[in-house]
């Protein structure tokens, strides 16, 4: 090794210049945390086995290759950890196959370039160092020499060792670490972000046989468990709103943080704090989505089942067999109906609508569009509740209608004429510019329940609010503590993932439920609020409003919420002290989480619910 590393020290300067920066990016802009020295170590050592071996192939080749090999490494560290920096700043994740096969980074537009940074030109710092190096050892003859991998048996032992070191002290760190499919975070940081991509690429390739190998068996174990484990017994409320109408918003990006809170002296949401008073408002309601965004909500709210952890649903298995809740209620004789003023092959919407049972998708040439009432993302919520309403009056009764708004949607550009509130004063644009823009959307739904009560929908309908995902992420977390006025920790990290869930029934005074929930939940709460009794379902949600359902909301990284405690990044933290406290005081939950997850998972890959005999109504 030592022979090595005089014969060639320029590759290995140039190799230890990778390292350095992969280190860099993990730290500043993966935000990854070492809460001990072992985590440390770990995160030292682990991009090392990957540059190393990529090393040791490019000591294979020939001298003028050498030059060549390293500068597409270069290039490719480049764009790995940039790439995933930039998504980073935005999703809090790291980009996965599934996501890029989705085909939607050319809709992005703006976002893209609003997650840029001044700072940004410390990815491409190592370049021109890197190129003289390069260039010194091309002119030094001697530096760039060709071995034979018999010659390298000793350099790839000790590579291997050092792999093999990465996954020991990981697997001590966190068991089955390499289980944890889902849980990208710590993948990372325990063994680097270069082996979490072929990590990413196998379990890509080994889903997509999952289909083929498919059983009977396996949906039948998984019934067993849900028979088991996810009940519901109540009868409260059951039916309180049949025939009814149903209304969805999905409130886009809007956390539950917002909710009867002021920004500079103002409320950020007035007409949703006075429409709690006579709603049912939960208090502790999550979000459950992944890569997917908003179109994972949508999944989630339709199927009870989780989405993916890698990727969107709707994209990677939007031909799957499912029984979705505009389905259940076209089989009760309700119509079914989406309206989203935008693309409708954007999320792969107009084919998983199909296959989901809605009867008609409203996209954006169905909607009056210019610029005078459109910004960021589209037409304008406010103008796109205006028409939606005028759709909505020429459905038949009773219709089942879901909106996506969309004005609220980073980076939050609002015109001066539309800001109802003033931005905040932080270090973050794009926190400042949120609380106008939620405004905005607070103020749109307002005028959808005026024209609903205009046009006589109001009485007879159940209107329910939620919000889509989070609009905030953690590379904010700093400007976050200055609104807070507290530090953002993992424990506040979990609980500003909750949105608003307000379910409004028009007669009925309504009531804040303190029970944790997520979206998961929103689709058997729904059916008993409806008197809807659909049989045979594989659903993983519990009516939100049953005095037997156990207080349990998981999200999609494996981070889970009890009634007393928060799980996450590996720690437990207790509600009550907002401390953290022993692990084992949240292990009791932890085979009940990733038999969820996992069983949600193979009924996706596996396509399982072909073999479900839906009891159907006819």
């Amino acid at each position: 090794m030592k022979n090595l590393i005089r014969e060639q020290p320029i590759l290995f300067s140039i190799i230890t210049l990778f390292w350095l920066k992969t280190l860099f990016v993990g730290l500043i802009d993966f935000n990854i945390r070492m809460e001990n020295p072992l985590q440390l170590l770990i995160f030292i050592i682990s991009p090392l086995p990957f540059l190393l071996v990529v090393l040791g192939l490019i000591f294979t080749c020939k001298p003028w290759k050498q030059f060549l090999f390293t500068i597409m490494l270069m290039v490719i560290t480049t764009v790995i950890l940039y790439g995933n920096g930039i998504y980073y700043r935005e999703f809090s994740d790291y980009i996965t196959i599934p996501l890029l096969l989705m085909g939607n980074v050319s809709d992005l537009g703006s976002s893209i370039f609003a997650l840029i940074n001044w700072y940004d030109f410390l990815y491409i710092l190592d370049v021109p160092i890197v190129l003289y190096l390069l260039i010194l050892g091309l002119r030094k003859k001697t530096v760039f020499k060709k071995h034979t991998f018999g010659q390298l048996r000793p350099y790839f032992i000790f590579v291997a060792v050092i792999f093999v070191l990465n996954l020991g002290l990981a697997n001590i760190e966190r068991p089955l670490l390499l289980t944890r499919s889902f849980d990208r975070a710590l993948l990372v940081k325990n063994i680097g972000i270069y082996h979490f991509h072929v990590y990413d690429a196998t379990l890509h390739a080994n889903t997509r046989a999952q289909r083929v190998f498919a059983s009977e068996e396996e949906l039948a174990e998984i019934n067993g468990y849900l028979e088991k484990n996810i009940g519901d017994a109540t009868e409260d409320l059951f039916g309180i709103g049949e025939g009814k109408n149903v209304i969805l918003i999905s409130a886009e990006s809007v956390q539950n943080f917002v909710i009867g809170n002021t920004v500079n002296g103002e409320e950020i949401t007035p007409f949703l704090n006075e429409l709690i008073e006579d709603s049912f408002y939960f208090t502790e309601f999550y979000h459950q989505t992944a890569q997917g965004k908003t179109s994972d909500s949508e999944f989630l709210i339709n199927n009870s089942l989780f989405p993916l952890a890698r990727g969107a649903v709707f994209f990677t298995h939007a031909s799957n067999e499912y029984y979705s809740l505009p389905e259940i209620l076209g089989e009760h004789h309700y119509y079914t109906a989406v309206l989203h003023a935008n693309n409708g092959s954007f999320w792969n919407r107009d084919a998983m609508y199909k296959q989901m049972g809605y009867d008609r998708f409203y996209t954006e040439d169905d909607y009056s569009i210019n610029k005078e009432n459109s910004i960021g993302w589209g037409l304008k919520d406010i103008e796109f509740m205006e028409q939606s309403i005028e759709h909505m009056v020429q459905m038949p009764q009773p219709f089942h209608v879901k909106l996506i708004t969309l004005t609220n949607h980073f980076p939050f550009e609002l015109g001066e004429k539309d800001k109802f509130i003033k931005p905040f004063d932080s270090n973050s644009k794009t926190l400042n510019n949120y609380f106008p823009a939620v405004r905005y959307t607070d103020e749109a739904i307002k005028i959808f329940f005026d024209r609903l009560k205009e046009e006589d929908l109001y009485d007879d309908s159940i209107i329910v609010i939620y919000g889509d995902h989070y609009g905030i992420s953690s590379f904010h977390n700093r400007a976050m503590g200055t609104y807070l006025g507290k530090e953002v920790t993992p424990f506040i990290e979990v609980q500003l993932q909750q949105v608003p869930l307000i379910i409004h029934i028009p007669g009925l005074s309504g009531e804040k439920n303190d029970t944790v929930g997520g979206q998961i939940d929103l689709r058997p709460t729904l059916l008993h609020l409806l008197g809807i009794k659909a049989e045979n379902q594989v659903v993983f949600g519990n009516n939100l409003f049953s005095q037997d359902r156990e207080d349990l909301v998981i999200l999609r990284n494996g981070s889970f919420i009890t009634k007393d405690y928060i799980y996450t990044d590996d720690l437990c933290y207790s509600k009550d002290e907002e401390m953290k406290v022993e692990k084992m005081m949240c292990e009791p939950y932890f085979d009940e989480v990733k038999n969820q997850l996992e069983y949600s998972d193979r009924i996706i890959y596996g396509d399982l619910l072909r073999f479900n005999d839906f009891q159907k109504n006819e």
